[in-house]
C-alpha cells in the first residue's frame, strides 16, 4: 500500500522551494567546484613535495659543508698548534744543524704555502656553507608556502562539501517524498564521479518505469539481480544472476559506509538486492507487478551492503 505524503499548508509569506531541477543544478556546480579544488590541491601536494625535497637537499648539503667546514678547520688549528710548538725555536738553529740545509728551506717554503692554501680553502669552504645556508632557509619558505595554500584549499574544498552535503540532502528528501508519494515516473538524482560504480548507478537509473519480470535481465524488463547484472556489465564488470552470488562478489560495507554503487540487500535469504543512491535510497526492480523505481531503503529487513566497484 502506497504511504501518503501529508504536506501541511503554509499561508505565511516564504521564499519558494527549489525544484529538484534546480536542486541538481546546484549540486552539479557545486561539485564541479570541488573537482577544481580538487585538482588544485593534487597540484599543490606535488609542488609542496618538490619543495619538501628541495628543502631536503638544501639540508644535506649545509649538513655537508658544516661537516668539511669543522674538518678544514681542525686541519687549521693543528697547523696552527704545530707552528706554535716551534715558534721558540730560533729559524736559523734548524738551518745550521739540518744535515741537509736545502731540504729545510724547501719545507719551510712548504710549510708556509700550506698555511696560504689552508686560509683559502677555510675560506671557500665557509663560502659554501652561507650559500648552502641561504639555499636551505629559501627552500624551507617555499615549502611553508605551499603548505599554507594546501591547507587554504582545503578549507575551501570543505566548505563547498558541507554545502554540496545541505543541497544533496534536500533533493533526496524530495525524491524521498516523490517515491513514497505513490505517483509514479522518474526521480532524477544526481550520481556524480566517473567511477565505475557511479557509472554503472546511472545506467540503473536510466531504466526507471520498466517493468519487474522474474527471471529478466534487460533491456526491456528486470528483476531484482538481472537489473544489477546488467548495470554492472555496461561498465565491463561481470555479475552472476542470483542475490546469492553477488552478495559475495565484493567485499562488504558497513552501512554508515555506503555509497552509491553499493549493492544492498534484504532479508536473511538475502532474496532483494538493489543499487545505493546514498542519503537512505536505491534504485531497484521491486516485484512483479511493479516497476524498476528509486525507493528507501528503509522498510525492507536491511541484510547488508556489498561494494563491487570504487
Amino acid at each position: 500500500m502506497a504511504l501518503g505524503l501529508c504536506v501541511p499548508l503554509n499561508t505565511a509569506a516564504a521564499d519558494p522551494e527549489p525544484s529538484m531541477s534546480e536542486l541538481k543544478a546546484e549540486v552539479e556546480k557545486l561539485h564541479n567546484q570541488i573537482e577544481s579544488y580538487t585538482e588544485q590541491y593534487n597540484g599543490l601536494r606535488v609542488r609542496l613535495e618538490q619543495a619538501k625535497r628541495a628543502a631536503r637537499v638544501a639540508q644535506q648539503n649545509y649538513t655537508r659543508a658544516e661537516k668539511e667546514l669543522q674538518a678544514r678547520r681542525q686541519k687549521v688549528a693543528d697547523l696552527a698548534y704545530s707552528s706554535y710548538m716551534n715558534s721558540g725555536v730560533d729559524p736559523a738553529v734548524p738551518f745550521v744543524t739540518s744535515s741537509d740545509p736545502r731540504s729545510y728551506l724547501d719545507s719551510a717554503a712548504t710549510l708556509h704555502t700550506l698555511r696560504e692554501s689552508r686560509s683559502e680553502e677555510l675560506a671557500e669552504v665557509n663560502r659554501a656553507k652561507q650559500t648552502a645556508e641561504r639555499a636551505r632557509a629559501s627552500a624551507e619558505e617555499r615549502a611553508r608556502s605551499v603548505e599554507k595554500l594546501v591547507a587554504d584549499i582545503e578549507a575551501k574544498k570543505s566548505k563547498i562539501t558541507k554545502l554540496v552535503a545541505k543541497s544533496e540532502s534536500k533533493l533526496f528528501d524530495k525524491a524521498i517524498a516523490k517515491a513514497k508519494s505513490g505517483k509514479g515516473g522518474k526521480v532524477d538524482i544526481p550520481i556524480f564521479g566517473n567511477s565505475k560504480a557511479a557509472i554503472a548507478t546511472r545506467y540503473a537509473l536510466t531504466q526507471q518505469g520498466k517493468p519487474y519480470v522474474w527471471g529478466a535481465e534487460g533491456p526491456n524488463s528486470y528483476d531484482c539481480s538481472g537489473l544489477v547484472m546488467w548495470a554492472y556489465e555496461k561498465v565491463g564488470i561481470s555479475l552472476p544472476h542470483y542475490t546469492g552470488d553477488q552478495w559475495t562478489a565484493g567485499p562488504h560495507v558497513s552501512r554508515s559506509e555506503m555509497r552509491a554503487g553499493d549493492l544492498v540487500f534484504f532479508y536473511n535469504d538475502l532474496h532483494h538486492v538493489g543499487i545505493y543512491l546514498g542519503n537512505g535510497m536505491m534504485v531497484h526492480a521491486p516485484q512483479t507487478g511493479d516497476v524498476v523505481k528509486v525507493a528507501p531503503i528503509a522498510g525492507r529487513p536491511f541484510a547488508g551492503a556489498v561494494r563491487i566497484a570504487d
